[in-house]
């Protein structure tokens, strides 16, 4: 499913794409590396900015290409720091993006260290029982470049909030593609968008700083295995079985474990890397300490690290997170066998976290508006 709208958008063109545009003008493929410089560089926000261009070139420009396909709707920030930016798409569709900020001893808040997540689907059609990007089914994917416009929005946020370093082009640390969406389900746009990010006419961002979530699409984890950019990559896998991974996500009827932990190893032998195991702990569902030394023993022979995240709690679904005294209790039986583990503590609770949550509560809050 895929949104055609008036005019492409400028972020999801790459210089040989724009290039080949301005040639057909009779324009030369050098102007494509200084437009690219004005949107990723130097952060301009109207093609009037781009001083070195022709007016001619400026207008031609304006009505062939969307400047900006997302507009900031709703940036809500946490008391845990944590920000929440709620974008609106050219069909009045919602997505969000979540800054997650790591403080620094001896830093402010504003030189913390930075994550983005950013989303691919406008929704998800995984069908995840415990989640809220679900909750109203799959309207469409996103395209590359509204995938690039929510990383522009952010590094537009953060230019206000601390100036730049001169050495630097991205306004953050590390990008995860965990937000709404199965980023792997919408391949192409995703592949395309994370190039132009990595390009040194983009955001020359290092494609070992990003990680690619999915709860386990298989054929196009092997496919990505292939991609010559080395990104990271997370499995959503929440449960150490198939009985209980069944119980959450549709997805592992398609690919059981015994289909999805070799891709996961191919993954990580090809590009010599830790993958991550990402496993929400849902009280009564998996977090029993058989499901921790199942766990334990897939991460040890994946050389995994592990990413526990207790259940963020959403309105309308009838799961919880464990205590606090169950939580640990899991971690300790991976951490004495000396695997890589972190344990989550909940963050943004107060600005709808939860994937997908805040989208729900604003199209509700439109419907109930509407005459």
């Amino acid at each position: 499913m895929k949104f055609s709208p008036e005019k492409p958008a400028l972020t999801g063109e790459t210089l040989e794409s724009l290039a080949a545009r301005l040639q057909e003008q009779g324009e030369p493929a050098f102007r494509a590396r200084q437009i690219l410089e004005w949107v990723y560089k130097k952060r301009v926000t109207s093609w009037d900015e781009m001083t070195n261009l022709s007016k001619p070139l400026r207008t031609w420009l304006a009505g062939t290409f969307d400047f900006m396909p997302a507009e900031l709707v709703l940036n809500k920030h946490s008391e845990d720091v944590t920000d929440k930016l709620l974008l609106e798409l050219r069909d009045r569709s919602l997505i969000e993006t979540v800054i997650i900020r790591a403080p620094q001893d001896g830093v402010g808040i504003d030189h913390s260290r930075k994550t983005i997540c950013i989303s691919t689907q406008v929704g998800c059609a995984m069908g995840c029982v415990f989640c809220a990007s679900g909750l109203a089914g799959l309207k469409r994917d996103l395209s590359a470049g509204e995938i690039v416009a929510q990383l522009l929005h952010v590094c537009r946020s953060e230019d206000a909030r601390t100036p730049r370093a001169h050495t630097e082009i991205a306004s953050f640390d590390n990008i995860v593609v965990m937000g709404m969406g199965e980023p792997l389900a919408n391949y192409d746009a995703l592949i395309r968008a994370l190039t132009i990010v990595n390009a040194d006419w983009g955001l020359g961002f290092g494609a070992r700083r990003i990680t690619i979530s999915t709860s386990g699409v298989v054929p196009k984890i092997l496919k990505l295995a292939e991609e010559p950019l080395g990104f990271r990559l997370a499995i959503s896998l929440h449960g150490a079985t198939d009985a209980v991974r069944e119980q959450i996500m549709p997805i592992n009827r398609a690919y059981p474990l015994a289909k999805l932990l070799p891709a996961a190893k191919l993954f990580s032998e090809k590009h010599g890397r830790m993958i991550t195991l990402e496993f929400i702990l849902i009280e009564n569902v998996n977090d029993s300490l058989e499901q921790a030394r199942l766990l334990r023993d897939i991460a040890l022979d994946l050389h995994a690290h592990v990413n526990l995240i207790p259940y963020n709690t959403v309105e309308g679904l009838p799961w919880k997170r464990p205590s606090l005294t169950r939580q640990d209790r899991f971690a300790d039986i991976l951490r004495a066998a000396r695997i890589s583990v972190t344990l989550r503590r909940e963050k943004g609770h107060d600005i709808d976290a939860a994937c997908g949550q805040l989208r729900l509560k604003t199209e509700k809050d439109r419907e109930l508006a509407a005459p």
